[in-house]
């Protein structure tokens, strides 16, 4: 085996073992594998840290600034109330709960998503004496779910993204997700809504988090950023769904809709800074010069040239498309999503190369898969946030999150080869 594919390989081990065990921060990690890669000669500094000048990182930044109006202005806590102001059951505040949080996710962050509406649902909970422990996880679950709607839901869709674009193929379409992600979102949400309400937990397993206040107060900001907010959210994510009509570039629809913000004093240039979130960019840079070595030195097509062994010379695309989906379920659940899609995205291209399968069908699954991080509170930062909040255990997110992962398998092996064949 050649030097390089050995010292790839040490540091995808490598990268795992950290990833899972999240002694040191993901982003750390994922930059000591890209710093390590150009030391060992594996890759030149010019290859170790092209991620940062990556479209797709220029795309992330200008969505942070964008995303972080819509929460500082308050609207996305009106847009909450709005929604919520219909519910006047538990039933009918699920179904609230879960489509304006995974509809929001879709096309802003997750986690920011979930922070914000958090409190909002407390205080409605409070107000109308419906048990916040049994609302935070069906608000979590969407904002995961929420996240496949569209190509900017999450950074695991972005990680697909670059890697078909480092291929030299073709990338997913705007909403190409959402053909999977938007029907998982309304069947999860009937789920929880019918017979999956048993599966929640009614009360709190431990002493939940008294010290968390909620919202902060935002009736001083005046009513003009509120619109200019909502207007630039909803302009700019017009602009990169006709992003071939217009050809303006995805990320440049980004960017102007971020100099709108800052130049009308929307959002502040300290708090448009502040809101990029590194740590982001710097697991996805770190993970794209990961991939990057994985392909140049082979060791994709190795791991590739293993598991067609194990699975034989002509795997039925199906068992394929089985096999990948649950190694990406199982990974999610103990490790970042992002971080999921930047291990396995480089080695599904390679399989999907060996084996003669649209890489699109591949990487589908993996990033719809490396989604259903539903059974352990660290699956996603979502998940980790309403732990101490609500007072959970981690068997109250295995009980709750497991029937729905199921749910959300049946959804996605449906629709995945209908809509993403591997010989199309």
């Amino acid at each position: 085996m050649d030097q390089s594919v050995v010292i790839t390989l040490g540091f995808l081990v490598f990268a795992i073992i950290m990833f899972a065990w999240e002694k040191i921060p993901l982003s750390i990690t994922a930059m000591i594998v890209a710093v390590g890669l150009h030391l060992t000669g594996v890759l030149s500094a010019k290859a170790a840290f092209a991620g940062f000048v990556d479209t797709n990182v220029l795309l992330f930044m200008g969505m942070f600034i964008v995303g972080a109006a819509f929460f500082e202005t308050g609207l996305a806590v009106e847009v909450g109330n709005l929604v919520t102001k219909v519910a006047k059951t538990e039933t009918r505040l699920i179904i609230a709960i879960m489509m304006i949080t995974g509809l929001l996710s879709g096309f802003l962050s997750n986690t920011g998503t979930a922070a914000v509406l958090i409190p909002v649902v407390i205080g409605i909970c409070k107000k109308a004496n419906f048990s916040q422990t049994r609302m935070m996880m069906p608000l979590v679950f969407a904002a995961a779910m929420g996240g496949n709607i569209s190509l900017i839901g999450a950074p695991g869709n972005m990680i697909a993204q670059a890697g078909l674009q480092q291929a030299g193929l073709q990338g997913f379409e705007f909403f190409d997700y959402g053909k999977i992600g938007l029907p998982m979102l309304i069947v999860g949400t009937i789920f929880y809504a019918t017979i999956g309400k048993r599966f929640l937990p009614t009360t709190p397993s431990r002493t939940p988090d008294a010290s968390y206040q909620g919202n902060d107060d935002y009736s001083h900001i005046p009513s003009w950023k509120k619109w200019i907010a909502g207007l630039v959210l909803v302009g700019t994510v017009a602009a990169m769904i006709f992003e071939k009509e217009l050809g303006v570039k995805l990320y440049v629809s980004a960017w102007i809709g971020a100099l709108i913000l800052v130049a009308t004093n929307v959002i502040t240039e300290t708090a448009a800074i502040k809101s990029i979130d590194m740590k982001t960019i710097m697991l996805f840079a770190g993970s794209l010069a990961l991939g990057d070595a994985m392909v140049k030195t082979g060791t994709g097509s190795v791991i590739a040239d293993t598991v067609v062994a194990m699975l034989g010379t002509s795997p039925e695309p199906l068992v394929l498309l089985v096999v990948i989906f649950i190694l990406s379920v199982f990974m999610t659940n103990f490790m970042s999503n992002t971080a999921t899609c930047a291990l396995l995205v480089p080695i599904g291209l390679s399989l999907a190369n060996q084996l003669g399968f649209d890489p699109k069908a591949v990487l589908a699954a993996i990033v719809v898969g490396s989604s259903l991080a539903y059974a352990t509170p660290i699956g996603m930062p979502a998940n980790t946030m309403v732990y101490n909040i609500a007072g959970y255990s981690f068997m109250d997110y295995v009980k709750a999150g497991i029937p729905l992962i199921v749910v959300s398998m049946i959804v996605s092996l449906i629709l995945l080869p209908i809509l993403f064949p591997f010989h199309p």
